[in-house]
């Protein structure tokens, strides 16, 4: 398979926070983010494999900042690493300040997508080729936070868990 980059998934959403996505305190709900966070994450998923694709794990997500009702929320997604028939997905997540148009990150996300064919049995997809300094530290990083996953889920030895053998040797 041909090799991809990140920039080949480059997924961007942009839509307004409405009072019907907010909570008692006029800030958009959780679950409403999550949810747009997963539309563009499986996008960005499909562009990459060009495949059927589902959600296997929401790896992490940082609430940092509140976002307020009548806010401009973009989401911007990419595929930081592919493994066998898994990828990586990684967001941030930019408000924009009404009057001025500046764009500030508030929130950050890491989805895990597998490709699957029409009987949703996985499929291999391309190897992804991070290019820029950031998609190459989220590249590195991506196998660790996978090692890591699967040590925690009982699927992986910690002792197999290679770029974590720091964590768990004595």
């Amino acid at each position: 398979m041909e090799p991809k980059t990140p920039k080949d998934s480059r997924t961007i959403i942009t839509d307004l926070v409405l009072p019907s996505e907010t909570n008692p305190i006029g800030n958009m709900f959780g679950g409403e983010l999550l949810a747009r966070m997963d539309r563009a994450a499986s996008i960005a998923a499909r562009r990459h494999s060009r495949r059927i694709v589902v959600t296997a794990s929401v790896n992490h997500v940082a609430f940092n900042k509140m976002i307020p009702l009548g806010s401009v929320v973009t989401v911007e997604a990419h595929v930081s690493r592919a493994f066998t028939s898994s990828m990586e997905v990684f967001m941030d997540v930019f408000i924009e300040d009404r009057e001025s148009g500046k764009r500030s990150i508030s929130n950050e996300a890491i989805y895990t997508f597998v490709a699957v064919d029409e009987m949703g049995n996985p499929v291999s997809v391309p190897p992804l080729v991070p290019e820029t300094e950031t998609e190459k530290i989220r590249f590195e990083a991506a196998l660790r936070r996978k090692q890591l996953s699967l040590v925690l889920a009982g699927k992986m030895k910690p002792n197999e868990a290679t770029e974590l053998k720091a964590l768990f040797e004595e």
